[in-house]
């Protein structure tokens, strides 16, 4: 969650936002994510395709992670829905339009945007501008993570209900926190109601990294260095297992970035297998795991 403390969006959700207009924009139907909700907020001077960091081919795997992701954690968000869950976490939401895609959810789902207050409110600010009518159940929850506010109280008194079951997505966040702040996070959120979820990426070590997956890392570190918001935490997969067994979950899964990109780019083969640089935790409040959450080969507690 890059720090941004003036009324407007961080580099950070822009880029992002940008990267999911231009996957339906460049890479073939069916689309994974299709969002350009984002590209209408922001606005860009008509020469943003031209920008380093929107490359068409240079980002094809960027792009490609950053709309996996997503997509996994709305997949997951559905399938405990159907199972009476009726509260969605986003940390770190950036430009996320969830709220604005799938309207319909709305009225059985209450949504809350935790993030810096410019980034939020600058948000606001241009889906009133663009006519997007904001539903009642979805909250904005603004923490000054500059000043060490925690997140926790701020969503109680956006109306969280601690009692009742939740899913909690936290993608392209873990990167830029510390590895305290992972720990206090996963212990935060292993202590929600049973039958709650966590969805968190995470990115390997850059030892782990190998071909075209390892040139992209570097550009990534250098981009994010450059934007004065560099990464700090990696983990190996058994190393995140165990943090969040530690944390007090009773399920986790690690999912392979590799085996989200043939679930959702099955076309891609050889080199352009290697889609996704992050890797995908879901961690479990459940009791007991009767089977796994994802359908994916992982492993569990």
């Amino acid at each position: 969650m890059p720090s941004s403390q003036s009324a407007e969006p961080d580099s950070t959700a822009v880029r992002v936002a940008l990267w999911r207009a231009l996957h339906v924009e460049l890479d073939p139907p069916p689309h994974v994510l299709s969002d350009t909700i984002g590209l209408r907020m922001i606005a860009p001077p008509g020469d943003w395709r031209r920008r380093p960091d929107m490359n068409p081919e240079g980002t094809r795997r960027f792009r490609a992670s950053v709309v996996i992701r997503t997509r996994f954690v709305e997949d997951l968000l559905r399938r405990r829905m159907s199972e009476g869950v009726s509260q969605y976490v986003i940390l770190g939401a950036g430009l996320d339009t969830f709220a604005q895609r799938e309207e319909g959810l709305c009225s059985r789902l209450d949504i809350y945007e935790i993030d810096q207050p410019g980034t939020l409110a600058w948000k606001e600010k241009r889906l009133i501008e663009l006519g997007y009518d904001l539903p009642g159940r979805l909250h904005r929850v603004p923490v000054d993570f500059e000043a060490d506010e925690g997140w926790w109280p701020k969503l109680l008194g956006a109306g969280f209900q601690a009692e009742l079951p939740a899913v909690v997505a936290a993608t392209g966040v873990s990167m830029y926190l510390t590895r305290e702040a992972i720990k206090a996070t996963l212990r935060q959120v292993a202590e929600l109601a049973a039958g709650s979820t966590l969805a968190m990426t995470f990115l390997l070590p850059a030892a782990s990294d190998k071909g075209g997956k390892r040139k992209d890392r570097e550009a990534a570190e250098q981009g994010a260095k450059a934007s004065r918001t560099p990464f700090v935490s990696f983990f190996e997969p058994d190393e995140m297992l165990d943090l969040a067994r530690d944390a007090g979950f009773s399920g986790v899964e690690h999912i392979a970035g590799d085996s989200l990109t043939r679930q959702y780019f099955p076309s891609w083969t050889g080199h352009n297998a290697v889609g996704s640089a992050e890797e995908m935790l879901v961690a479990s409040t459940r009791a007991k795991v009767k089977s796994s959450a994802t359908g994916y080969t992982t492993s569990s507690a």
